[in-house]
């Protein structure tokens, strides 16, 4: 009787764009893994070459043919059966993709830029050229998130995606709540440690959060989502008297990507709200115990509940688990004759403007401590609709001058009325500065 692996197996031919820290990461399973990987799919991937811009190059580290390595990237994908893009950016990526899936070519990438800003094109041309376009590995690295939002969740109504989707923020964050240290001196940390680039505006702005964000609302409310429609804060402006406020609050700092169902007076969905920025968090919610350069992505569901989706967010290895398991999805639906879940944008909510966005805040004030003082603070928070859950007071000095410090927290309001409120407040003559303000969430 023969056995199972007498029967050759076929043969798929896999192009690799870019061979940077990913793109090496890649190389490296597909060699190392092969046989594993042949079993799994039922086929042979046969890596037949990879797009790189200095070919003559030593690449020691990757073990494969030199030969293997070109500069002529649209010839390669125009002869592959799988096509993974590593090398991220707008362009030549978008074109090299749709030359891929125009030459029949299934896609898997991680170019979360590209699919935030222009995801409706990839789609289409997947749909037309009848393949398939994967993208685990663009949202936090070796978590499992879009897949499960993309066909796991998708018959539940998700509610809200809070996610922790920046290694580099929640490092820098994570480390000026545990040691004290200012944020320029942890940036450099960070950098020192190789958890953030040399120039890290891409991280610390939240751009880069920010395209995470577009994607999985896209995915969360089956709407299309782009990266000019969220909202976007970074955390230069966090200090160490934020950080401070917080553990006061029994809470941390985190930079989230927050992803939310807006509902009408009736309870029917009317919009989304897509936002990225520093907020506090309570110390009990999940979230709050994401430590170091690890990501985390939490999601509140009708049916499901409460899941949150936990690990590395970031590096070679990780995100090349995530490449690695899409390439072979794809490469199991193409023997097949089929392929996955396409664009998923049935809902076509419209998106919500930051000023219609709800939740709690924190604003601290440095105020005149004499009579009527709180009494006039507190007039300005109800004249725009916010209301007050806490205050705390303390004097600073004494005598007729004396100063005092504010420290308010409010229920849920909009975060126009929240804006209107500054305002009012600094146009009183008794507060001498609104010294910091900042959301609150998970509450």
């Amino acid at each position: 009787m023969a056995s199972p692996t007498s029967t050759p197996l076929p043969t798929l031919k896999v192009a690799l764009l870019g061979c940077g820290v990913v793109g090496s990461a890649v190389a490296t399973m597909l060699v190392r893994n092969g046989d594993d990987l042949a079993s799994r799919v039922g086929a042979r991937l046969e890596l037949i070459g990879i797009a790189v811009r200095r070919p003559e190059r030593p690449r020691p580290d990757v073990p494969v043919d030199p030969s293997l390595f070109t500069a002529d990237a649209d010839t390669l994908v125009r002869s592959a059966d799988v096509v993974i893009e590593v090398i991220g950016g707008i362009d030549p990526a978008r074109e090299l993709i749709l030359t891929a899936m125009k030459h029949g070519a299934s896609v898997v990438t991680a170019n979360k830029a590209l699919l935030a800003e222009d995801g409706p094109t990839l789609y289409a041309a997947a749909a037309e050229n009848n393949v398939d376009l994967y993208y685990e590995a663009a949202v936090a690295g070796a978590i499992p998130i879009v897949r499960p939002m993309r066909e796991s969740l998708v018959g539940d109504d998700v509610q809200r995606v809070l996610g922790i989707v920046n290694g580099t923020t929640n490092f820098v964050l994570d480390k000026m709540d545990s040691t004290g240290a200012g944020f320029a001196e942890t940036v450099e940390q960070a950098q020192a440690l190789g958890y953030a680039e040399a120039d890290p505006t891409a991280d610390v702005e939240g751009f880069d959060a920010a395209a995470k964000a577009a994607i999985l609302a896209s995915l969360a409310f089956h709407t299309r989502v782009s990266i000019d429609q969220v909202h976007r804060e970074g955390i230069t402006e966090v200090s160490a008297a934020d950080i401070q406020a917080a553990r006061e609050m029994d809470a941390v700092v985190k930079l989230l990507a927050i992803c939310e169902l807006v509902r009408d007076d009736s309870g029917a969905p009317s919009a989304v709200s897509v936002r990225v920025h520093p907020a506090m968090i309570a110390r009990s919610h999940p979230l709050a115990s994401v430590r170091d350069a690890y990501n985390a992505v939490f999601v509140e569901a009708s049916a499901a509940g409460e899941l949150m989706f936990y690990g590395k967010g970031a590096g070679g290895e990780p995100t090349s688990s995530a490449v690695l398991g899409d390439v072979v999805a794809v490469a199991r639906h193409r023997l097949a004759g089929g392929h996955g879940p396409a664009e998923s944008a049935y809902a076509d909510l419209p998106v919500a403007a930051m000023g219609q966005a709800t939740t709690r805040y924190h604003i601290s004030l440095a105020v005149a401590d004499r009579p009527g003082v709180l009494a006039q603070v507190a007039s300005a928070f109800a004249e725009h609709g916010v209301s007050i859950e806490t205050v705390r007071q303390r004097v600073l000095g004494e005598g007729d001058e004396s100063r005092a410090s504010l420290v308010i927290v409010t229920h849920h309001a909009t975060d126009s009325a929240l804006a209107a409120t500054v305002d009012a407040l600094t146009g009183l003559d008794t507060v001498d500065a609104v010294v910091s303000w900042m959301r609150v969430e998970g509450a």
